[in-house]
């Protein structure tokens, strides 16, 4: 019995004593990890350093007014603030939701909405493809930086090039129209014209500026996977199909994820300055909607529960489209 009590002694103190190595190893282990990120972080200083910027502007345009959405649950008025405001909950959006308008809000931001997923999101691909096809450098950078230009241009100078064109009286393509022998089209006034003046817009404007991420991602394509194609006998379109789509294809499905998660929101400006009498009945998106309350009518408490609305949307939108993603194999966003 003695015996066995020194031995199980023994077994303790041992077991204790291995415990402490391990646990020591393991605070050892730590610290080593610490002081390894920390020279990657000094060996990469500047690199963080330029990302200070970025930082700074997400920060205060992004995660700062993020405080404000409080208000769309109170009845905000300016000169009590959002402390000494009245809490309401829910009642502006009751109030949105059972409003006539709603339903036409809808129903117009979703149109648009839908006609630049459908008709503009594949251009920048298409475009870019077109691109990495081209073999003469100089030729291409040209192309590249004239597709470029239209993102620069403002809404204001888009809008009065399409007015100069397409104007009643004075446009252009009406005065081409009349000469040869044809009416005018009043395509500033059409509502069913105006989705698609909207999007054309669209589509001149940031399709060449949307192929930048798609050459990036062109650009890290295995060029002997190309070479392999060619032994085996495959054209430029088989190439394109079986090679260069599915190496690009985890950055279209990401982008179009992204893309989901803005599905309400459209151009202010855009929609703002092309909107009328005429076309107010299918133009009138959300972003015009909170502009109307919210700046002219003072109605800010209201106007923040629409554009919280848009927001749980869009944040829903991402979740499902990220989840299907997964299931489908893809990366995801998240």
């Amino acid at each position: 019995m003695l015996e066995q009590k020194q031995m199980q002694l023994g077994g303790a103190k041992g077991l204790k004593k291995t415990l402490l190595i391990e646990s020591g190893t393991g605070r050892s282990a730590v610290q080593r990890l610490k002081s390894e990120r920390w020279r990657r972080i000094v060996r990469n200083r500047w690199m963080y350093f330029l990302a200070v910027p970025g930082i700074i502007y997400f920060l205060i345009f992004k995660y700062l007014p993020m405080w404000g959405i409080v208000i769309a649950f109170q009845n905000y008025q300016p000169f009590l603030g959002i402390s000494g405001s009245d809490w309401v909950g829910l009642q502006h959006f009751v109030r949105f939701f059972t409003d006539d308008k709603f339903w036409l809000l809808l129903k117009n931001t979703s149109v648009l909405a839908v006609f630049n997923i459908v008709f503009f999101f594949p251009l920048p691909i298409i475009v870019a493809l077109m691109l990495n096809e081209l073999r003469h450098e100089i030729y291409k950078r040209f192309l590249q930086t004239l597709i470029y230009v239209p993102h620069f241009v403002s809404w204001v100078v888009v809008v009065g090039i399409v007015y100069i064109f397409f104007s009643n009286e004075e446009g252009v393509i009406n005065n081409l129209l009349v000469q040869l022998g044809f009416e005018k089209i009043n395509f500033l006034l059409s509502k069913s014209m105006f989705p698609y003046m909207i999007t054309s817009e669209v589509i001149w404007k940031d399709t060449g500026w949307g192929t930048i991420i798609f050459l990036a991602a062109l650009a890290g394509v295995d060029t002997s996977l190309y070479e392999s194609a060619k032994l085996d006998g495959a054209g430029r379109w088989r190439q394109i199909w079986h090679i260069t789509l599915p190496s690009i294809r985890s950055t279209i499905v990401i982008l179009f994820i992204l893309r989901l998660g803005q599905f309400l929101d459209t151009s202010f400006e855009q929609i703002f300055l092309m909107l009328n009498a005429s076309t107010r009945e299918v133009g009138e998106v959300y972003d015009t909607y909170v502009y109307m309350t919210g700046i002219r009518q003072g109605q800010f408490s209201y106007s923040a529960a629409v554009g919280l609305f848009k927001s749980v949307v869009g944040f829903v939108l991402v979740v499902i489209a990220n989840t299907l993603a997964k299931k489908m194999g893809e990366e995801g966003v998240y």
